[in-house]
């Protein structure tokens, strides 16, 4: 249970990051947004398959 909020919150961080840095026209922040939330998708793929 508590791995699923980590990757919850993964998922939530990066979106956000996305989202501001788009709004501040800042390039790596998107990618690191992006980074986060293909990383959250991953684990909770990896999670999944696991259990």
């Amino acid at each position: 249970m508590n791995g699923w909020f980590v990757v919850a919150l993964l998922g939530v961080l990066g979106l956000a990051a996305i989202v501001l840095g788009g709004a501040d026209d800042s390039p790596g922040l998107q990618f690191l947004g992006l980074i986060l939330v293909v990383s959250a998708v991953v684990t909770a793929v990896r999670r999944r398959r696991i259990s």
